[in-house]
């Protein structure tokens, strides 16, 4: 799955994969983020975030 967009649910300790993939788009900045190196996230706004920075400019 080289390069394919992911999509998720994001849950409160995890994330459920519902399409298969690489990556998905963080939602502030646009950057790619690699499934196994993403860390943030909001369950409410069922959104990915690069790291903590975006995640603290969303709020």
């Amino acid at each position: 799955m080289k390069n394919k967009l992911a999509k998720l649910k994001y849950l409160p300790n995890n994330f459920e994969i519902i399409e298969n993939g690489d990556h998905v788009i963080c939602a502030v900045s646009g950057k790619k983020i690699q499934l196994e190196k993403l860390s943030y996230w909001n369950v409410e706004l069922q959104e990915a975030y690069f790291s903590h920075i975006e995640a603290s400019k969303k709020r």
